[in-house]
């Protein structure tokens, strides 16, 4: 719905400038400190734009995808100069607008955005575009979108000299020639957590402030940031439909729906049908567990040992079924009841055919389908709905196309013993994917049963089974003799044996980042040569008193840091450095990949080890504290008796989020130095978030 009445209004906006020729109403100008400047410093350049009547312009950290064109620098030089960070807006207004349904992040009056940049030459210059679409409060009239360009000399003394800063003014602003441009500087870092500083008259740096009281920020509001997770997800329930149709229980079922639809006069409506009631029986499931789902139960399901436990045993119960231990099947009353329905014929018959469908093939769909809703019990109401929808859709396909179609089932392959490999190879995954989530319980609440190695360990044997299944060199209760291995096995065979030959190294401390969502972490890992070598090249930045609770806890890539909010400030105002907090959780899967892929690159980890105060607040953690460490949240205002109950409470009510990971660079006071970062896989967006951060310190100090 944004994304029409933004449509709407782009194709109004050149009706307005014809019908009403307006004055753009921003001056714009560009000045540096008046201080002196020497090369090495980091000085802040401000861009400030005078913003005359009601109108107002969006800030930098607008999400693009609300409707207004948010605020976008875009910087074509950089003579001389490091640029540090983006472009910090300040002063920002935040409030809600009806035509775009949403919280909008305004300047009304004065438009104030702070860029730092490190001299790197005596005489420097920082040129670029500024991009911007002003709006009329009163009668919700917008320009088109504008640009002005700016260029600011700086002239620095290499030993320190006294010249000061040059005011340069924006030249007058022109209409941008193509407003659906990008840039390429815009801030990405979501609005409900940015910082709201706001500039005294004479300051050349926001001043430091906690978080605006916003709105929590939840894990589904950060849920698109997971690298596409929900279309992630959507493939795989597609996939899984395909792969549901090459079970035993299912293929056979192809031709008694043919047989069934070519008795049917009007036989390709019917079948059509036939195709939606069966997507919509499992739509139907998605949404009573949709019903039941949301963020309370993502928590509990994320964190609990119960819902962890339950789900391992139930896709190990699954696992074997598939491998031939036994079958699973619903009463043959119910199945017999639904059978004799669909002989009515009619609507009503349809209905029951495909009710039938559904309820004689769950002993091989049913682990399927259970699969899917478990990993949708995330606390998202749709997704449940979406997976069903979409495993439905695949699985609903086929028998559609051949029962409008009969003369299509020549075609088909025979039955035969390779349906049976297919459900065995399901059965070896379900039991390799259930281990996942005992090791979630077991890492929040430090049981130490699946230690990475042991996990490792478990895999290697299971891929390798897998891999002689292919081979032909194990036999279950179903299988048929395999006297010849056809082409395809063999290379399915090389490809698993090819994946158990990559695990092998993580027993030694290989990272292993492909699997670094999946895997413990390796600070779960007795013996680790990577460990062992990062420990000994951090040895200058060991820590000189031992953090709280490092019994429990250990910092990931060898790093050395604090598990206690009031222990690491105090710690980081002696040592006058900033703190690097990381929002962190036992069963978080982005966090762990961000470990792996991000704070494994050198540029990253030189940044962590020397110019931070690590600290890692684990929010999904069990560990009860004494009742007098005991207290009563304002948030909710439930006694919080855990480490993980305690830091959860400290990032929603000091910080205004509660998703995982969620990084804050912060002063020894706990305050904000830049707006925080969310899962990013970009290294150099890392880079220069905690660049951004030391120089905001940096400022501070000098101040």
């Amino acid at each position: 719905m944004k994304s029409i009445v933004a449509l709407v209004v782009w194709l109004l906006l050149p009706l307005a400038t014809f019908a009403q020729l307006r004055k753009d109403p921003t001056t714009w100008s560009a000045s540096l400190p008046k201080q002196p400047a020497k090369v090495g410093d980091v000085v802040t350049v401000r861009i400030q734009a005078a913003i005359s009547g009601d109108w107002h312009i969006y800030s930098n950290d607008l999400n693009p995808d609300i409707g207004p064109l948010p605020t976008s620098f875009k910087f074509t030089t950089t003579d001389g100069l490091q640029r540090i960070g983006n472009p910090v807006p300040v002063g920002v207004e935040e409030k809600f607008e009806e035509v775009w349904n949403s919280k909008i992040r305004q300047f009304e009056g004065k438009a104030v955005f702070l860029q730092q940049v490190k001299v790197l030459k005596p005489n420097a210059e920082l040129a670029g575009t500024v991009e911007y679409m002003a709006c009329s409060s009163k009668d919700g009239t917008c320009l088109p979108p504008a640009e002005a360009s700016f260029a600011v000399q700086i002239k620095a003394s290499a030993a320190g000299g006294t010249d000061d800063a040059a005011v340069a003014t924006l030249p007058k602003t022109t209409t941008a020639p193509d407003s659906t441009s990008t840039t390429s500087a815009q801030v990405t870092t979501p609005p409900a957590v940015a910082s709201t500083d706001t500039v005294s008259a004479n300051a050349d740096a926001p001043a430091v402030s906690d978080a605006v009281a916003a709105p929590v920020q939840t894990l589904n509001e950060t849920a698109n940031e997971a690298d596409g997770s929900l279309w992630g997800f959507i493939v795989a329930a597609f996939l899984s439909g395909l792969v549901a149709l090459l079970t035993p229980c299912v293929f056979p079922i192809i031709p008694a729906t043919v047989s069934f639809f070519t008795n049917q006069q009007g036989g390709q409506w019917k079948a059509l049908l036939y195709g939606v009631f069966i997507v919509a029986i499992y739509v139907l499931i998605g949404t009573v567990v949709s019903r039941f789902n949301g963020p309370a139960f993502a928590n509990f399901v994320s964190t609990h040992w119960l819902p962890n436990v339950l789900f391992f045993a139930t896709f190990f119960v699954f696992g074997l079924s598939f491998l031939g231990l036994f079958e699973i099947v619903l009463p043959n009353s119910l199945i017999n009841k639904a059978d004799a329905q669909s002989e009515k014929g009619g609507i009503v018959g349809i209905f029951f055919m495909a009710f039938t469908l559904v309820l004689v093939s769950f002993s091989c769909t049913g682990p399927i389908v259970g699969s899917l809703l478990v990993a949708s019990a995330g606390g998202e109401i749709i997704k449940p709905i979406i997976g069903m929808a979409a495993f439905s859709s695949a699985f609903a396909i086929p028998f559609t196309l051949f029962a409008a179609f009969p003369q299509w089932m020549k075609s088909l392959p025979r039955s035969g013993g390779w349906l049976n490999s297919v459900k065995v190879v399901l059965g070896f995954l379900e039991i390799a994917l259930a281990l996942k989530f005992l090791s979630v319980a077991d890492q929040v609440y430090h049981w130490n049963l699946l230690d990475r190695e042991v996990f490792l360990s478990l895999w290697i044997v299971i891929f390798a089974l897998i891999g002689f299944y292919f081979l032909g060199k194990i036999r279950l209760p179903h299988d048929s003799e395999t006297k010849v291995i056809s082409v395809p096995r063999l290379l399915m065979a090389i490809a698993t044996f090819a994946f158990v030959v990559y695990m092998v190294p993580g027993l030694w401390g290989a990272p292993l980042k492909a699997l670094s969502g999946y895997l413990p972490p390796e600070t779960s890992q007795d013996f680790s040569l990577q460990n062992a070598t990062a420990t000994t090249n951090t040895a200058q930045n060991q820590l000189t008193e031992t953090p709280k609770y490092s019994n429990l806890f250990h910092m990931p890539r060898g790093l050395q840091g604090f598990f206690d909010y009031k222990q690491a400030l105090a710690y980081a105002k002696k040592a006058n450095k900033p703190v690097f907090i990381d929002f962190t959780g036992h069963g978080c899967v982005n966090c762990r990949e961000m470990e792996a892929r991000v704070w494994s690159d050198p540029a990253v980890l030189t940044r962590l080890q020397n110019d931070y105060v690590m600290l890692a607040l684990y929010v999904d953690d069990k560990t009860e504290l004494p009742e007098a460490d005991w207290y009563t949240s304002t948030y909710d205002g439930k006694v919080k008796k855990t480490i993980g109950a305690q830091n959860a409470d400290l990032q929603i009510t000091k910080y205004n989020n509660n998703a995982q990971p969620h990084y804050c660079l912060v002063d020894s006071d706990g305050k904000l130095l830049v707006s925080p970062k969310n899962y990013d896989r970009s290294v150099d967006n890392f880079v220069a978030f905690l660049d951004a951060g030391k120089g905001k310190f940096g400022l501070l100090a000098v101040r």
